[in-house]
């Protein structure tokens, strides 16, 4: 790696940390209701939302009761994004005149935004309406956003609270989610982005003259369509709220959507900002913020370890290129490196940060074509996908998926001293643990049983360009994206087709939701409990060793459930690629 790329990376996560610690600190305030400042403006509102729903604010809900809430919201949402898209083409504010989408696809789509995966399969520009991007897209940016938000508020007042039988009111938390959090960073980041260049118009298409013409099938072709539309709104959200996808087809990495160096900076730090303040949040509301530094650090320690080798992989360029004697070392002219698929403004390092920082969270969106790097520079991408999406992960979603891994960790951990395993002062049991185990494995099951149907039936192996190993990992990276929520592709595999919107659909909607009702059901437990004062034998939860135990516990299970598929795929295709 160059000095460059060390650069970057040490960079981008001091920023990471001086912006998400003051974040997650206020985020604790919202949830515990103690924003004094922000609630004096925007309280009105909020009061005004719960009388128009008939909302009791002040009610709170066990967790099954919180479990339904959640459920509802989520279905509501469904049912409204699928209407919208299969409507569009009768509804206004839609200047390019888009069809209504056809069934199998706005199903795969309604999904995929309202499990806050934002998989796509389709142009955004050349598919979606401005009225489908706003209303249905953008929207469900929020919403999914708050909902696995407000899941990690009851999951943090299950470990903290004694003897309770609530975890707070669903509606509450998703409503201040957005009002208090949400909007106001989407609403500067918006117009930081704007600044920047970021389209943001009601406006048709653009007509251009090309600078220089060029012939294609006997015809001088002296013009181009630009796309244009309400972008920067879209772009803010979807990065800060782990949504990913994208307003155009190729996402940040269109000029119109990322278009300088500083816009490319924003929305790369948007990606993580929130999930890693929320473990300061965690940290304050749980009244012990070595809590949350503790999982800070594990999140931080396996992410730079996996963006590393990454950074180095497209770095170091094509070694079949390098055979026949191509020059891929950097210089004052070019980045260096392996290029293909990539913007020349942005380079390897900068790709590869972006790539691993949006898998690493379950974004998704992309500033460079992950299709196009190297096997070993996809390989680790992948694997953080695979891990769970706890390594900082969804908003909301990636830490309480990082802490049924810790409940796993201190479970392992009691029972190599013959204690009963306790977190945070409360005695884990067997339901927690049955519950945990669940949630850690069914993604995994989920995406090796998609990839192994989709590699045997003939409706899916027809949508395979690319043949042998590289091809395998085209659809092992798409069932990851899914069962896991992230919404990240390779874009080598032709996905919107009836069996791919399908298939990834139901694992898309499996992997959010059933995961969101055993979590809830562990907090409901944990929250019931009284608080189990620490011994000799209880294992610290804030220290150096617990960290490690944790790291290891998410890359054992990691390691275990995915080497032999990574075998199949990007790791054979390295050795074809390097001769062996």
């Amino acid at each position: 790696m160059t000095s460059m790329a060390w650069l970057q990376l040490g960079g981008y996560l001091v920023l990471l940390v001086a912006f998400a610690l003051p974040l997650g600190h206020y985020m604790a305030r919202v949830y515990t209701g103690e924003a004094r400042f922000a609630q004096r403006l925007l309280a009105p509102v909020e009061r005004g939302f719960y009388r128009l729903l008939g909302i009791d604010p002040g009610r709170e809900m066990g967790w099954r009761e919180y479990t339904l809430a959640v459920l509802a919201i989520s279905m509501v949402s469904l049912a409204m994004v699928y209407a919208i898209q299969r409507l569009q083409g009768v509804l206004p504010l839609n200047p390019a005149g888009l069809a209504g989408v056809p069934a199998a696809l706005a199903f795969n789509t309604a999904v995929s935004f309202v499990t806050n995966t934002n998989w796509q399969s389709y142009g955004g520009e050349t598919t979606m309406s401005n009225l489908t991007q706003m209303l249905a897209l953008t929207v469900q940016n929020f919403v999914s956003a708050a909902v696995g938000m407000a899941v990690l508020a009851a999951f943090i007042r299950g470990l903290h609270r004694r003897s309770a039988a609530t975890l707070g009111n669903a509606w509450v938390d998703s409503t201040r989610s957005v009002l208090y959090i949400l909007l106001p960073l989407a609403t500067v980041l918006s117009l930081l982005l704007v600044s920047q260049g970021v389209v943001q118009t009601m406006a048709a298409s653009r007509e251009v003259t090309l600078v220089e013409p060029f012939h294609a099938d006997s015809a001088t072709i002296t013009t181009q369509t630009i796309a244009v539309g309400p972008a920067a709104s879209q772009v803010a959200i979807k990065q800060l709220g782990t949504n990913g996808g994208g307003f155009f087809n190729v996402n940040s990495a269109h000029p119109l959507e990322n278009p300088t160096p500083f816009s490319n900076l924003l929305e790369a730090l948007a990606i993580l900002l929130i999930p890693a303040g929320l473990c300061f949040t965690f940290g304050r509301m749980v009244k012990d913020d070595r809590q949350g530094w503790a999982i800070f650090v594990s999140m931080a320690i396996i992410y730079a370890a996996l963006t590393i080798p990454t950074m180095a992989a497209e770095q170091a360029g094509n070694p079949a290129l390098a055979a026949i004697g191509a020059d891929q070392a950097p210089s004052a002219t070019q980045p260096g490196g392996n290029m293909e698929g990539k913007e020349a403004r942005n380079g390897p390092v900068a790709s590869a940060l972006w790539a691993t920082a949006t898998t690493a969270a379950s974004n998704g969106s992309v500033n460079a074509m992950h299709d196009s790097f190297m096997p070993l520079g996809g390989l680790w991408p992948l694997w953080l996908i695979q891990l769970g999406e706890v390594v900082f992960g969804g908003v909301g979603s990636g830490l309480y998926g990082m802490l049924t891994f810790a409940i796993l960790a201190v479970f392992i951990a009691g029972l190599m001293v013959g204690r009963t395993p306790e977190y945070l002062g409360k005695k884990i049991e067997a339901r927690e643990v049955t519950l945990a185990a669940l949630i850690v494995l069914l993604p995994s099951a989920l995406l090796l049983v998609g990839t192994a149907v989709a590699v045997m039936l003939p409706a899916a192996t027809a949508s395979i360009f690319n043949p042998g190993a590289h091809g395998f990992t085209e659809v092992l990276y798409a069932f990851s994206s899914a069962s896991n929520n992230n919404g990240s592709a390779f874009a080598g595999l032709n996905a919107n087709t009836p069996f791919f919107n399908v298939a990834l659909g139901i694992a898309m909607f499996i992997s959010r939701f059933w995961i969101i009702v055993p979590t809830l059901a562990i907090a409901g437990s944990l929250a019931g409990k009284k608080s189990v004062p620490a011994g000799l034998g209880t294992l610290p939860t804030h220290t150096p060793l617990f960290i490690v135990l944790l790291i290891g516990t998410v890359l054992l299970v990691g390691a275990l459930a995915h080497l032999p598929g990574l075998a199949l795929g990007p790791i054979v295709e390295h050795l074809m690629l390097t001769g062996h």
